[in-house]
This record gives C-alpha cells, sequence and structure tokens, in this order.
C-alpha cells in the first residue's frame, strides 16, 4: 500500500481517546460510526467531544482545510426520552419532495430524518423520528435499490434479519412519532418487512439489480454473497 495515492483530514473535535460510557466502555470507537460519499461530500456520522455529542459532518472532497458539523438530537420511543448522545449507527440520503433528508438509525431502533439543508456548522438539529424498528437490536448498514420503478431500502442488523422498507412508505408517514413504545422490542411507525438473511454484517449495490453481502453463516463461517434484487 506505501504506493497508493491518497489524501486525508482530521476530524475537528472527536470524541476523547479515553471517553466512556455509562457502561465503562470505550467510546472512540463511535468517532467515525459511519460515512458515505454524496453529492461531492464525505458525510461521516459519530461522536464528538462537545456536550451534544452525535454529530454529523459534511467535509468538501477534493479534501481541503474546513469541514461542516452539527449536533443531532431525536425522540428515541424504545427509551422514551429525547436523546444527543447516541452516534447514528448508519445512514442514507433519500430525497422526499425535492428536498434532501438524512435518513438515520440508531441502537435500539428509531429512524429519524434530518433535512440536509438543516445541518449546517455548529447547528443543533431535531430529527423527526418516523419509526421505531425494535428495541435490543443495532443496525449495522443501510443500502437502496431500485426494483420495478420503485426504491426500497435495506437495513442489516446486529439481532434481527434484514429489513426492507419502501420509499412510499417513508414518504406518506407525515407524523412525528413522540409517544414511547413501552412492549420490549414491539415496533411503530414506518412498515417493514423482514427478509430471511439473517446475520448480514455488511451490504453495497454490486449493480443496478444486484446486492453483494457479507453474512455469518451457523457454522461460524463468513461468506460472500451475491443476490439479484429481483429476490429482495
Amino acid at each position: 500500500m506505501k504506493e497508493v495515492s491518497y489524501s486525508k483530514i482530521a476530524l475537528t473535535d472527536p470524541v476523547a481517546a479515553d471517553a466512556k460510557d455509562r457502561r465503562e466502555r470505550p467510546l472512540r470507537t463511535w468517532a467515525i460510526s459511519d460515512l458515505k460519499f454524496h453529492d461531492g461530500k464525505v458525510l461521516v456520522s459519530g461522536l464528538s467531544n462537545k456536550e451534544f455529542g452525535s454529530t454529523f459532518r459534511s467535509i468538501p472532497f477534493p479534501f481541503k482545510d474546513t469541514q461542516e458539523y452539527a449536533s443531532l438530537e431525536i425522540w428515541h420511543a424504545a427509551h422514551g426520552a429525547f436523546e444527543t448522545h447516541s452516534p447514528i449507527k448508519t445512514f442514507d440520503i433519500i430525497e422526499l419532495d425535492e428536498v434532501d433528508y438524512l435518513m438515520a438509525s440508531y441502537t435500539c431502533t428509531p429512524l429519524v430524518l434530518f433535512p440536509m439543508d438543516e445541518l449546517k456548522d455548529g447547528k443543533h438539529t431535531k430529527g423527526r423520528t418516523v419509526a421505531e424498528l425494535g428495541a435490543g437490536n443495532s443496525p449495522l448498514d443501510m443500502i437502496s435499490y431500485e426494483k420495478e420503478g420503485s426504491t426500497y431500502f435495506l437495513m442489516s442488523n446486529s439481532n434481527r434479519p434484514v429489513m426492507r422498507i419502501k420509499y412510499d412508505d417513508i414518504a406518506n408517514f407525515k407524523d412525528t412519532m413522540t409517544k414511547p413504545v413501552t412492549v420490549f422490542a414491539e415496533t411503530a411507525g414506518v412498515a417493514y418487512d423482514n427478509l430471511p438473511f439473517p446475520y448480514v454484517l455488511q451490504m453495497d449495490n454490486l449493480d443496478a439489480t444486484h446486492v453483494v453481502y457479507l453474512q455469518r453463516q451457523s457454522d461460524g463461517n463468513l461468506t460472500l454473497r451475491v443476490r439479484a434484487t429481483e429476490w429482495m
């Protein structure tokens, strides 16, 4: 790798190297929790060292000496509370009514929308929670794909199979969740389908009609698989 060309930029105000959560687990691992390239920018979710730790960064590429980051707040229905300290675990960009939104998922498992044009440098932004996808679970990865003229999102999880969410169901959900979900692992808000693919760790679009994914098998082996979106 010594001959590989690269560029780099340091995060501004990342969570401290020795920071720990209330269970004494290190938080530094969540300085970067997910990233994507969109519209000429590297988008990065994670934790900062600020009071409101949940952070979303927008970094122009090619890298310059500049980056914007906003702090985030969500209503977490499974916890029955507003939260600012938990990082986004995975996200995608969705366009609704010609406006780009950050669609983010967190541990235990809220799904939240943030207008991209409100994620300004130094601004604190409250998201609109559109689903509670079940406590006792953490999202791992999220992608989108087209099939028969419709858009779908796939989300893999630590303790649930891959979820399939329809774009139209998100677009048609105009409410904001504000009430707790008091029954453990119960879901609410935007509907989803469970696909018969458990223990999927990571996914990506291979081409317009296929998804490639990394899956842990029941015998412990890790396999790389390709599947047509026709069957997803």
